[in-house]
């Protein structure tokens, strides 16, 4: 049985690396990944070629959105703006939000998909990162794909797949160990390019998940503190 065409949104962390594992078990990926002018851009470009050389991927999209550095407001893009220490009981947004990022990149996503026809897009969002980060709740996703239904041909059926929304950290290291997902080639940290800070937020979400799991993670930090 052929099966279907799916987009995958592989950023090159751990999150996005487990939805490669999930689809490259239940679909024909297509990798596309997007360089939008973050401080750790040509880390995470490694992390995504890695991953895609890892799962034999042939059909592959690198998408410039450096506008994203020049609209700025984040510290991931702004270079004004410095990567701040984690606080995981924190529920604001955090300064590391890219405003209004993932409907720019589902929107790419779309765009894309609709072109070689693919009929899902997956995107490792988990809604644990909700409280910081709006465009990550399970009924953004809901809406956006309200939105692909209005705005592509009316023969064009393309559904967001979210398989992570649910899933806590310790989940996706234990989900990523059981499916033998290439973690070792991933990169989560906010700011460093050799080795991943271990205090920014990605970087205390991911160690602690590994924490919780009593796995050792395998990239280099400079510090990792205990965050159980």
């Amino acid at each position: 049985m052929r099966r279907e065409l799916a987009v995958v949104l592989v950023s090159g962390g751990i999150d996005s690396c487990l939805t490669a594992a999930i689809a490259n078990h239940t679909c024909n990926p297509a990798f596309l990944h997007l360089n939008y002018g973050q401080k750790t851009e040509q880390r995470e470009k490694k992390a995504f070629r890695d991953i895609a050389e890892y799962y034999k991927v042939k059909k592959r999209l690198e998408v410039d959105m450096r506008h994203f550095s020049v609209i700025g407001g984040s510290s991931l893009t702004d270079e004004d703006i410095p990567v701040a220490e984690a606080n995981l009981k924190n529920e604001d947004i955090p300064r590391s939000y890219v405003p209004f990022r993932n409907a720019n990149i589902l929107a790419i996503a779309t765009s894309w998909a609709e072109v070689i026809r693919a009929t899902k897009i997956y995107i490792g969002a988990v809604e644990e990162d909700s409280s910081g980060y709006p465009d990550c709740r399970e009924s953004f996703f809901k809406s956006f794909n309200l939105v692909i239904k209005e705005g592509t041909k009316p023969e064009t059926d393309i559904r967001i797949i979210t398989p992570l929304i649910h899933m806590s950290k310790k989940q996706i290291v234990e989900k990523s160990y059981e499916l033998n997902a290439p973690v070792h080639l991933t990169w989560s940290c906010y700011q460093n390019e050799k080795k991943a800070c271990g205090i920014c937020d990605s970087c205390a979400l991911r160690l602690r998940g590994f924490q919780q799991a009593g796995i050792k993670d395998p990239i280099p930090y400079v510090k990792q503190p205990s965050y159980l």
